[in-house]
């Protein structure tokens, strides 16, 4: 297993790739855990998390450094990485800011702009990443944005930490982070919500629960392949597969009567909306 290098310079020891993670919880695991496995020491990964339990099972299944506030031993961060609630970012980069300031910073926390955080950290060199949770299992999907001052070697800094986690995308307009948060952040919510309700109608068609599941989960796994593998876009490709007259024109007819198309991207709308919304009320001076 070759060991993974955060920077394009050769490494020369001591704590030149060392991460430090602010927050501990699901998105903060899941970076853990593809960086472990592309061959980055868990020696050279330490995690501020407030919560006990959270910090111990850290511990037990990274084996990472963890501790309940920041300290001087963040200033051995190469790149911190801000996986934080909204709400908390604030206060979290008051007590951090002594110990990062030769930091690169990477955010994962919804909402908040890299103009609030470059200020609270006084710091410019701030990327702002919105993943999903299917890092979780290697198949995330991440958009990036750089502030002027984040140097080539950081974007590339960046991509070797977020290519463990899955796919990745850079954006030129932070605005578009809005967009990116109500698709794909917020969008595994959207799949999970329609699995639901297939495997309900499986249930109530008098299949199992587990065919049900299996058929649900295995037909948006191999859909999204097959999207992700052709040429022609979606409406081409459901095309193909609703004959008229038949079951699937019958299924997408009474979903069009509905209205669930237009719905639904009201829906994803909302999300963008609550985004912007979180950036003002939680990234202010």
């Amino acid at each position: 297993m070759s060991t993974l290098h955060l920077h394009s310079p050769p490494h020369t020891g001591s704590n030149s790739d060392a991460i430090a993670f602010i927050g501990g919880g699901n998105m903060a695991s899941a970076i853990i855990g593809g960086l472990l496995k592309q061959g980055l020491a868990a020696s050279q990964i330490q995690v501020v998390e407030p919560f006990a339990e959270q910090r111990a099972r850290l511990l037990q299944q990274f084996g990472v450094a963890v501790n309940e506030a920041p300290g001087a031993a963040l200033a051995s961060a190469a790149l911190v990485v801000w996986a934080v609630k909204p709400q908390t970012f604030k206060e979290a980069a008051a007590q951090t800011r002594a110990h990062t300031q030769r930091a690169l910073h990477l955010s994962v926390a919804a909402g908040i702009r890299s103009d609030s955080i470059a200020r609270w950290l006084g710091s410019e060199r701030v990327v702002r990443a919105m993943p999903n949770t299917p890092a979780l299992v290697g198949k995330g999907m991440t958009a990036l944005f750089a502030r002027p001052a984040a140097s080539a070697d950081d974007r590339l800094a960046v991509q070797r930490v977020i290519k463990t986690t899955g796919e990745y995308l850079w954006l030129n307009d932070e605005i578009q982070l809005d967009a990116v948060t109500a698709l794909s952040g917020s969008g595994p919510a959207y799949v999970f919500y329609f699995i639901e309700a297939m495997e309900q109608a499986g249930l109530d068609m008098g299949l199992s629960r587990a065919q049900a599941h299996q058929l649900a989960v295995g037909t948006f796994v191999g859909a999204s392949a097959l999207a992700q593998a052709s040429e022609d876009p979606p409406e081409v490709l459901r095309a193909r597969v609703t004959s008229k007259g038949g079951t699937t024109y019958a299924a997408l007819t009474a979903m069009d009567a509905a209205g669930i198309k237009p719905q639904f991207m009201r829906a994803i709308e909302a999300a963008r909306r609550r985004a912007v919304e979180l950036g003002d009320e939680f990234g202010s001076a």
